[in-house]
């Protein structure tokens, strides 16, 4: 995305599916500012930032490692929001070319010191998305034992149960309920008793998508 949390941020976030977000700053202090504010964009959205990315951070000359912007920006964001990982991108004029060429480095030079980094974020976002995931899909779960939906509270040991039919009558969907009148339309005796769900999986960080045995998606 562009720089900035205005509206076409905020409804590109709401309407793609996001799993997790990736930053990329530059090493100024007034870079900083923006993603902060990019940063706490996302946490109000329940989308966690994984990695930070510091763009134009460096170039190498004379045996020499030199930082014309300053350093210290990306290691900031880290520190201040938590984000486990940092990676560093130089200033280099084939890293730029790639860009306009539509050639990426990992392929014009896979073994060259740009493609490492890039792979090694490749690596991380991947190890990161699946460990979210992993939360996600544990946290909620159908137990046929007792017949009802077990909720797994994040970071504890506590856990609660849902009646699945009452979960299903909750439903707030515009299946479910006029989007004019807020008028119920499936009613309490619509739902059997008894039913149960065929499949609970996850949707994004923080919810769940429950199919039932009437081909309906909760």
């Amino acid at each position: 995305m562009p720089p900035g949390t205005g509206d076409i941020h905020l409804t590109l976030c709401q309407v793609a599916p996001l799993t997790a977000a990736v930053i990329v700053t530059t090493p100024q202090k007034l870079a900083f500012i923006d993603v902060a504010k990019g940063v706490r964009m996302f946490s109000k959205l329940k989308v966690p930032c994984v990695a930070v990315v510091e763009n134009m951070c460096y170039f190498d000359a004379d045996e020499k490692r030199y930082y014309p912007f300053g350093k210290g920006s990306g290691t900031q964001v880290v520190q201040q929001f938590g984000i486990p990982n940092l990676f560093d991108l130089p200033i280099r004029t084939t890293l730029s070319s790639s860009g306009d060429t539509g050639i990426p480095e990992v392929v014009s030079d896979p073994q060259g010191d740009v493609a490492k980094i890039f792979q090694n974020l490749g690596v991380c976002v991947v190890q990161q998305c699946a460990k979210i995931r992993q939360q996600v899909s544990t946290a909620v779960s159908y137990d046929r034992s007792i017949r009802a939906i077990r909720v797994k509270v994040p970071d504890s040991d506590e856990e609660f149960f849902l009646h699945p039919a009452t979960v299903r009558r909750n439903d707030r969907s515009a299946q479910s309920v006029d989007e004019w009148t807020g008028e119920q339309k499936v009613q309490y005796g619509d739902v059997p008793e008894d039913i149960e769900p065929e499949e609970i999986r996850p949707m994004g960080n923080y919810a769940v998508s429950i199919t039932w045995p009437d081909g309906f998606s909760q």
